[in-house]
């Protein structure tokens, strides 16, 4: 799902994890069960990965 939101956005946010389809999967809460604490790095790592 975040690749697909990716491939249509160029970059994603905490916002955008609590919108469908993520919403539908757990949102925000599902993604810090899944990443804990490092979700902030990686999205902020992926995000400027994408903008290089």
């Amino acid at each position: 799902m975040i690749k697909n939101h990716i491939a249509t956005s160029l970059r994603i946010e905490m916002d955008d994890l609590e919108n469908i389809p993520f919403q539908a999967k757990g949102g925000t809460f599902k993604v810090y069960k899944v990443f804990g604490d490092a979700l902030d790095t990686i999205l902020e790592t992926l995000n400027e990965g994408l903008a290089a």
